[in-house]
């Protein structure tokens, strides 16, 4: 049997080979990436602190788009038989700029032996064809008839991938089969596209052309690590190859990093095939896919986000109010007033989520270890280890999407979008999608128990303990210590 964890980093690698024979500039972005890692690496002794270089190296994360709900249901399957749970619900509708009439998860391992194996995932868009905003009554009818008319996935990939997922794994044979088809179901498709019906969907948004004006889905991007982003977004335009205007998330500042930095070059003219009006077919070119590049960092619990999303509005009123100041540096004062800068402060005011470890070495004195985590860490009980963001900022996503996009698109703000939120992603799919909140609560809370335990904190264990049903797994706030208030005012000193 080739287990669950081999058939997704085989996918990985196949996929990332395949995507580099389709656009060539994926594979300077990875050989630029490569360098920049091992340069990091090989400075900082802290460099692994979020992840092995092994892990770092492989890591990567798709972006696919389908049009109908049945689409959706069908990649779950595949990602399902490669351990692929969705995780967490983003509404890219809501914009200021531009369009992108789409909700979209995340597919990807929730396990940490497994992320630690292979962390692959693909942010994955549905199309939202009732919305109104974008799509009038006729074009929805015309463009669900041509989504309802088209196969993204073969049956026998359909039934590899269903025998794949209880077992967790494959023979070798079938596990072969199932990566060459899956591989398949990902490429661009040779076949020409009707002009007429991309430039109609486009006019409204040019991810709904993507989306429902060609014969198949393919991988959008596919999006590296690296461990410096600024150093990389310089090097990539040393190299002559254009860049969206910024790095997208929180700023490059002398503090933690946390949740994730991300940028891309910009989308390539890629030479298509089209079918005009008459019937001819011709050449041309479309600008889709692009590529990405992502830093991690911590995951922050509700509070940490509340903070980030605060900070993130400031300098977005800052920017209005001065539109010739650089937005790095402004991000950067806000951040240097109001968010912790080192990660102590943050799992101190419960604001990251870490795993926590008896200190070794550290003699108390007999006495006991103090109830609430801020004195653990304090007087030295407790050793903290950040947790990686695994997952997507909607914000980022979009401004992605946007940065790429070919025209601005349509949206009628004075009509209502139709309603999405997680559950009922959740009953498209068929499968929970799970919030990445709770993962890493949940997460965090085994090793804090286990260390309480060893450090015979009885008191801090039975605090933890009260708190069992209260709002820890939605919070990710650990139970032990006070609750935190409100995210300081950014704006004020």
């Amino acid at each position: 049997m080739v287990p669950t964890w081999r058939l997704r980093a085989a996918f990985a690698r196949r996929l990332s080979a395949m995507y580099g024979t389709e656009v060539p500039a994926y594979t300077t972005l990875l050989e630029v990436a490569g360098r920049v890692n091992d340069e990091v690496a090989g400075r900082d002794p802290d460099a692994e602190r979020l992840g092995s270089l092994t892990r770092v190296t492989a890591e990567r994360h798709g972006a696919i788009r389908v049009g109908t709900e049945a689409e959706l249901r069908r990649a779950a399957q595949i990602f399902a038989a490669l351990g692929m749970r969705p995780v967490g619900f983003y509404d890219l509708r809501d914009g200021e700029v531009g369009a992108v009439p789409v909700v979209s998860t995340a597919f990807r391992p929730t396990g940490t032996e497994e992320l630690e194996r292979n962390p692959f995932r693909v942010f994955t868009s549905l199309l939202t064809t009732s919305d109104r905003r974008f799509f009038d009554a006729d074009l929805e009818s015309r463009l669900d008839a041509f989504l309802a008319r088209r196969r993204l996935f073969p049956p026998e990939l359909l039934q590899l991938a269903e025998k794949a997922e209880e077992p967790a794994g494959l023979p070798e044979a079938d596990a072969e089969r199932f990566l060459t088809l899956a591989v398949a179901a990902f490429e661009l498709s040779p076949e020409p596209v009707d002009r007429a019906w991309y430039a109609e969907l486009e006019r409204v948004s040019a991810v709904a052309a993507d989306i429902g004006g060609v014969a198949a889905t393919h991988i959008n991007h596919l999006t590296p690590r690296v461990l410096d982003i600024d150093a990389l977004y310089r090097r990539m335009g040393e190299r002559g190859i254009a860049m969206i205007d910024r790095i997208q998330g929180p700023p490059r500042w002398d503090g933690p990093d946390v949740l994730l930095r991300q940028t891309s070059f910009r989308a390539l003219a890629e030479p298509r095939r089209f079918r005009e009006p008459d019937g001819r077919i011709t050449g041309g070119s479309l600008r889709v896919r692009f590529g990405e590049v992502e830093a991690r960092g911590i995951a922050l619990t509700r509070a940490g986000r509340a903070r980030y999303d605060a900070l993130m509005a400031a300098t977005d009123r800052h920017l209005a109010q001065d539109p010739d100041a650089d937005r790095q540096e402004t991000a950067r004062a806000l951040w240097h007033r109001t968010f912790p800068r080192t990660e102590h402060r943050l799992a101190a005011e419960h604001l990251a989520f870490f795993t926590y470890r008896p200190a070794t070495g550290r003699p108390h004195d007999g006495r006991r270890p103090p109830a609430d985590l801020a004195g653990l860490l304090d007087g030295g009980w407790l050793t903290a280890h950040p947790i990686v963001y695994e997952d997507f900022l909607p914000r980022s996503a979009a401004g992605i999407f946007r940065s790429n996009l070919t025209g601005e698109g349509i949206r009628c703000a004075a009509l209502t979008g139709t309603p999405f939120d997680a559950h009922r992603l959740s009953e498209v799919i068929g499968r929970p999608v799970l919030d990445p909140f709770t993962l890493y609560a949940a997460q965090q809370d085994r090793s804090l128990r286990q260390a309480l335990s060893t450090l015979r904190a009885g008191a801090a264990l039975r605090a933890l303990d009260a708190a069992e049903g209260h709002p820890t797994p939605d919070t990710g706030r650990p139970a032990t210590g006070p609750t935190t208030g409100p995210p300081a005012d950014p704006t004020t000193p």
